[in-house]
């Protein structure tokens, strides 16, 4: 018999997917699309098996229209992992470490996936240099994955936490 909760869950579940694809294939800034800040929330509040399933979806989905890359696994591995690290914030998702892990998935997902672009792009020479190269063009587009993470990591934990009327907890004052 389906509840009601799970009606709602449902379609929490399949708006995100919703959100995240359509996201990565509209016209954006480099990197600020919402897959990130999906990761870290279904990983926060939705069962471990959607904290796993919900970014891998929205990449491989969007992934067989934008195109398929030979750093995927990369990709993929960032969203993955930030969803599975959520699982930390979920016992008490509390601003700070809200915060944490958006800039923890932002970090993650810089250091991950220009690995994958040296070592799977053929882009740069696989020496120290190589990769130390590859990792400075990047740092242009980390600003608009830090930026789209922390905002729409904003927008979901504020908005489902005044659509449910629960607050992220405080944390006392050291």
């Amino acid at each position: 018999m389906e509840t009601p909760a799970s009606r709602t869950s449902s379609w929490l579940v399949y708006g995100l997917i919703a959100l995240g694809i359509v996201s990565r294939l509209v016209p954006h800034p480099w990197n600020a699309t919402p897959v990130m800040a999906i990761a870290l929330f279904a990983g926060t509040y939705l069962s471990k098996r959607w904290a796993i399933l919900l970014p891998l979806i929205i990449v491989a989905v969007s992934d067989l229209i934008i195109g398929w890359h030979n750093t995927v696994p990369f990709t993929w591995g960032a969203f993955l992992l930030t969803g599975i690290l959520a699982w930390g914030i979920r016992s008490r998702p509390t601003a700070t470490r809200v915060l944490a892990g958006a800039l923890g998935g932002s970090l993650l997902f810089f250091v991950l996936t220009n690995f994958g672009v040296w070592v799977a792009g053929g882009l740069y020479p696989r020496t120290i240099a190589g990769v130390w190269e590859c990792y400075l063009a990047a740092i242009p587009f980390f600003r608009g994955t830090l930026v789209g993470d922390l905002l729409y990591t904003a927008v979901l934990f504020v908005g489902y936490n005044a659509v449910t009327h629960t607050r992220l907890a405080r944390q006392p004052a050291p």
